[in-house]
């Protein structure tokens, strides 16, 4: 691998984020701040923040959004080479609304965004193909075939190609109304393909009828690993050899939910690439996404947290520590 290349690169589109000042309905809102949000970027920010050299390869419009994106991500250590402008298109955007007890509801304008129209194509560009070429993870979700059929075309072909040592990840990300006119029955076909692959159990349930571990491992036999998250109650990592190991999850004053996914995601496949053994990278998972879950943007603040000695922490300690927005509490007083 040549020296400064990604360990990680991450594939899929990122939109400009609208964010209210204040919680409530749109029409009562008087401003907003702009921030970036898209799962495969937040997987990139989060890899970074865990110490894996990381980029993100996308397109955006040539407008201020667009310049917004890649230059927040730049800031926050990301490589944006594979970055390309398009000069027609739109970067997407999404406005986020903020109901009670902080639940959010989002708002997407993304239709005909530069970013579906990847394809094929954008991985022969000079870019993307440098960052390929020396990835040792390629990071993917369900969301980016949802977007074109020529953004699906791109996504198989990165899953077919040859891995040459490298590993391809994907999460499923199961959005419905993205899906609502297109066959979502591809992602079938792009879950078995993958090396690593996160599901909710509940979304699992909705896109392929089961959220169950075991049965999930039965519809897809290929993948070396598949990490089922069930929501605030545990993890489940189950390997093509038959092995299985579940950790509880934290508990988490949860502050704001949006990004917890990815975060997780970026914090087991960092311990992956760290060469952690299973518990220890569903663990790093676990402390990613809490720390996601107490911040308000979709990326938190990585290093206090997942710096602390609780990856190799007694199951009592583990289960006694709680994680809040000032840190972690609870867990110095258990043996």
């Amino acid at each position: 691998m040549r020296e400064g290349t990604p360990w990680a690169v991450c594939v899929g589109e990122s939109m400009a984020a609208l964010l209210p000042d204040v919680p409530g309905p749109l029409e009562g809102v008087g401003s907003f701040t702009v921030s970036v949000g898209g799962a495969e970027s937040n997987v990139a920010c989060a890899l970074h923040a865990l110490g894996v050299p990381s980029a993100w390869v996308s397109r955006v419009g040539d407008d201020g959004f667009g310049r917004r994106l890649t230059g927040e991500l730049a800031s926050r250590g990301v490589d944006t080479s594979g970055v390309i402008v398009d000069p027609v298109l739109p970067t997407g955007l999404y406005f986020k609304e903020i109901g009670v007890a902080g639940r959010s509801r989002l708002h997407y304008y993304r239709r005909g965004s530069a970013a579906s129209a990847m394809s094929a194509a954008t991985l022969g560009e000079p870019g993307t193909a440098r960052l390929l070429s020396g990835a040792r993870l390629v990071h993917l979700s369900g969301i980016t075939p949802a977007l074109s059929e020529t953004c699906s075309a791109m996504v198989r072909e990165l899953l077919a190609a040859p891995r040459a040592g490298r590993l391809v990840s994907f999460d499923l990300n199961w959005r419905p109304t993205l899906w609502r006119d297109r066959d979502p029955a591809v992602l079938r076909e792009f879950v078995n393909a993958a090396d690593v692959v996160f599901l909710g159990a509940d979304e699992a349930e909705e896109a392929f009828g089961t959220g169950e571990p075991g049965e999930i491992r039965a519809l897809f036999p290929r993948p070396g690993t598949i990490v089922v998250k069930d929501a605030g109650r545990g993890v489940t990592a189950s390997t093509s050899d038959g092995g299985t190991v579940s950790e509880a999850a934290l508990a988490v004053d949860v502050v704001e939910p949006t990004g917890a996914g990815d975060a997780f995601a970026a914090g087991y496949l960092a311990g992956t690439l760290h060469g952690f053994d299973q518990r220890r990278r569903l663990r790093l998972g676990h402390l990613a996404a809490a720390s996601a879950l107490v911040a308000h943007g979709d990326v938190g603040e990585l290093g206090d947290i997942t710096r602390l000695a609780l990856l190799d922490a007694p199951a009592a300690r583990w289960s006694a520590t709680r994680i809040t927005v000032d840190g972690v509490t609870e867990a110095e007083a258990a043996s």
